[in-house]
């Protein structure tokens, strides 16, 4: 099996590119999470990002954490520091993405990577979004919504373990808004909170907040593990 890292941020693409990657054979040695200093970082994913070392621990996977500013081409230097402690300490010769649609981020990992020696792998690159956002639910990762950003995206999401309604919903949103389903264009942020994966699942509780005519924020407040899902079983 090829040794890999995981670029992981603990939302819905990252994590689904793991389970990608381990039901194709490879042998994810880490998650590498970079975590900005800032909401506007053009690589990296913020809200809720603290909380990844629950879901790392959920999956038993090691976790690589490294801070980064967050400043466009600056977060670049982070992310190959971050990559090349991944090589170093868990000896990977390649690193899987959850990049969608995202040109900037996808060539600048491949970018990084080719400089490293590195193969990188993005499994989900340039799927249909909505069949994809279904594609999640049936796969079993189950997901709730930590910011919006767009018009015609009901707060009442936040916070809220999505179920096929709410997919059906939101994919029938982004028809009439014109959003895109996936939220690959920063329409809103996700969290894991369950998945075949892991091991345990994690409750969260936190508040809502509005930060703009159309900007929502999930606070998460508190988050522990807890037994599984009961749909997704032992």
């Amino acid at each position: 099996m090829r040794p890999i890292c995981a670029l992981f941020s603990g939302g819905k693409d990252s994590t689904y590119a793991i389970h990608w990657a381990i039901m194709h054979g490879f042998d994810v040695k880490c998650l590498v999470t970079l975590m900005p200093s800032r909401e506007d970082s053009w690589m990296f994913h913020k809200p809720a990002i603290e909380y990844t070392r629950l879901q790392a621990e959920s999956m038993g996977i090691r976790q690589i954490i490294e801070a980064t500013s967050g400043v466009r081409g600056e977060e670049l230097v982070d992310l190959r520091r971050a990559l090349k402690r991944a090589m170093d300490e868990c000896g990977v010769t390649g690193v899987v993405t959850g990049a969608l649609l995202s040109d900037y981020q996808r060539m600048n990992i491949n970018m990084i990577s080719e400089e490293l020696k590195i193969k990188a792998y993005s499994p989900l690159w340039r799927k249909n979004q909505a069949k994809y956002l279904m594609e999640l639910h049936d796969a079993g990762l189950r997901f709730i919504v930590t910011s919006i950003d767009a018009y015609g995206l009901n707060p009442r999401l936040l916070g809220k373990v999505l179920d096929k309604t709410d997919i059906e919903y939101i994919i029938e949103s982004a028809q009439r808004y014109g959003f895109n389903p996936a939220f690959e264009g920063g329409e809103a942020e996700t969290f894991v909170v369950d998945a075949p994966l892991f091991r345990r699942s994690i409750k969260v509780r936190g508040y809502v907040k509005r930060v703009g005519e159309y900007s929502w924020r999930f606070i998460i407040t508190d988050a522990l593990l807890e037994g599984k899902l009961p749909h997704l079983g032992g």
